[in-house]
């Protein structure tokens, strides 16, 4: 979808027209639906573009009722709206034009100004071209494996950051959030009355994103979340669920085995797939290329497959459960965060006089007790969010020795830094438990995850909801005890507890895992797959971005040294390659 529009060439009297082809047209505004999947309705010179499901409470709204409420009550009409949604609102009598997404951007606008111009549309390659690649979000997709919001890899093209709404009329533009995260942070609560609420919410969550009106399956990966979908969805329907699970057959990679434990549990009609390196070379490109701009979230191809082999079974929406981890403390990091988060709790003296010296000391820091220490109190000193990419790959190998110095030259090394310092402290009064979840919401779920799940569905044909991310759930996470989430180091306390009659006890006790695809293990062993991964890197070369001995070194040495660890980047750099040559196959930086 793409729409632009002029506002000083808007008039007041013309009514937009809709063509044989789809398309809008009026003085100063051309919108193309394409092949973009959303309710359209004018009223009173008023258009109104909705993608997703919008709602008040249960009920679900139209493109029309959305427009009658925007004439009721202006940009307010956005505080009752619940669901997963973007709209646009172009009046054409006041010349004023209105985006907005869902809270946690599982849709979104990409949009480009210029004075009293805007141009929106679903993607932003629809905005941006090859003369526009920014090199300085090339330099955040190296650290990130992504571009976060606002920033997109062309110049002066913009993607809506969630619950945000930007407004545009001929005195200029505004970009504000529509809503934010208030934590209430009880000290103490009343644990039966919050689980039987919790169960509630989680059953109605669910039977909700159920009706689609078309076949329904659930992604199935053996962990809490996906698994607490899967049977509640179960639960409500009398024939069989159809759960689609992939599996690694990798030491230390795969969770097919708890996939098993739920589907037998629940009684699911369970579909399991185990991954081959020959699937995950002939569908890299095609993956890498079907998104916007550049995306390395490896577990993006394995993603794709579990919605490929669903959509060939007839499925048409997947139920996924992305979200329950930064809801309710379910990642390995929050605890680890906790214990050194402790450090600043020490007396200062301590710290600064004992404690940071003989860290500092490399004589002894050697000693294996007092190594542990050092490396607590390096890691302690760094502040959040900074702390948490520490052992991020680019920065651990230098910038200097991986970057090109024609492209080091061209960016800004701590401007990731200041945006990601920026993000985290939106909420300085929260608990820093709730601030770490509201940071992680924007940076974990709506620019990595939820992009990784929604562009690999997109791309098999099939939508994909995500019931724990309900607006209902997330408030009801809001009004939760900080030691309901993490009590001491226990992840995701309450959720666990609260489902412990309903989940299987393996499920319950299993160490999170994640989707990780062992990409440098197969590089290794698989000859096709490193076949297309070298020649990647061969050709990236030529672009001038990563220095061309280091990329050598990755390929004949480092690669092989440690393959779960720099397979990772092979991997970003191969899928950053395979996107620059669908999408700006000239480009490269001048030597």
């Amino acid at each position: 979808m793409l729409c632009e529009i002029d506002l000083d060439q808007l008039d007041a009297t013309a009514t937009p027209t809709r063509t044989v082809t789809g398309d809008w047209n009026a003085p100063g505004l051309r919108l193309q639906p394409g092949h973009a999947t959303a309710d359209i309705a004018l009223a009173d010179g008023t258009l109104l573009i909705l993608r997703g499901r919008a709602r008040d409470g249960d009920t679900p709204l139209t493109a029309a009722q959305l427009a009658a409420r925007h004439a009721r009550a202006g940009a307010a009409f956005l505080d009752s709206l619940r669901g997963s949604f973007a709209l646009a609102l172009i009046d054409c009598t006041t010349a004023r034009v209105l985006l907005a997404n869902d809270r946690m951007g599982t849709h979104g606008w990409c949009y480009r100004l210029d004075g009293a111009r805007i141009a929106f549309a679903t993607r932003a390659d629809a905005l941006g071209n090859a003369d526009r690649i920014d090199p300085q979000a090339l330099f955040t997709y190296l650290l990130y494996y992504m571009i976060p919001a606002p920033a997109t890899v062309f110049r002066d093209v913009h993607r809506l950051p969630p619950a945000h709404c930007l407004r545009l009329d001929r005195t200029g533009v505004e970009l504000r959030p529509y809503w934010q995260p208030l934590f209430q942070e009880p000290a103490h609560a009343d644990f039966a009355a919050l689980r039987d609420e919790f169960r509630q919410l989680l059953e109605q969550a669910v039977q909700r994103e159920a009706q689609t009106g078309g076949q329904v399956g659930t992604f199935l990966s053996g962990g809490t979340d996906s698994s607490t979908v899967s049977g509640l969805l179960a639960r409500s329907r009398s024939a069989p669920v159809h759960a689609y699970s992939i599996g690694f057959d990798a030491d230390g990679y795969d969770e097919m085995a708890y996939a098993r434990i739920a589907a037998t549990h629940f009684g699911l009609e369970h579909r399991a797939y185990y991954l081959t390196p020959d699937d995950v070379r002939d569908s890299m490109p095609q993956v890498a290329c079907h998104y916007d701009q550049p995306f390395g979230n490896s577990s993006a191809v394995p993603a794709y497959h579990c919605a490929r082999i669903a959509r060939a079974d007839g499925i048409d929406t997947l139920l996924a459960g992305d979200g329950g981890d930064e809801l309710f403390a379910g990642n390995a990091r929050y605890a680890r965060q906790r214990i050194l988060g402790g450090y600043e709790q020490l007396p200062a003296a301590l710290r600064q006089h004992v404690l940071e010296p003989l860290a500092a000391s490399p004589r002894v820091a050697r000693l294996p007790l007092i190594g542990k220490l050092a490396s607590y109190v390096q890691q302690a000193r760094v502040p959040l969010p900074e702390r948490l990419h520490r052992y991020n790959l680019l920065m651990q190998l230098g910038p200097e020795r991986v970057l090109s110095a024609a492209f080091r030259q061209r960016i800004d090394p701590a401007q990731p830094d200041r945006d990601q310092h920026a993000a985290y402290w939106q909420l300085p009064e929260a608990a820093p438990l709730n601030r770490l979840l509201a940071y992680e919401w924007k940076h974990t779920l709506a620019d990595n995850d939820l992009p990784k799940v929604c562009g690999t569905a997109a791309l098999a044909g099939i939508t994909v909801a995500f019931p724990l991310l309900a607006d209902e759930l997330i408030d009801f996470s809001l009004r939760l005890p900080v030691a309901y989430k993490l009590k001491g180091l226990r992840l995701r306390w309450f959720f666990k507890e609260a489902l412990r009659e309903f989940l299987p006890a393996a499920i319950i006790t299993k160490k999170k895992q994640g989707f990780g695809l062992p990409f440098g293990v197969w590089t290794l062993r698989h000859a096709a797959l490193r076949h297309l991964a070298f020649d990647a890197l061969d050709s990236f070369a030529g672009r001038n971005i990563v220095d061309a001995h280091f990329l050598e070194q990755l390929k004949t040495e480092l690669l092989a040294a440690h393959p779960g660890y720099y397979g990772e980047l092979v991997w970003i750099l191969a899928m950053l390659e395979f996107w620059l040559r669908d999408h700006a196959p000239d480009y490269q930086l001048a030597r």
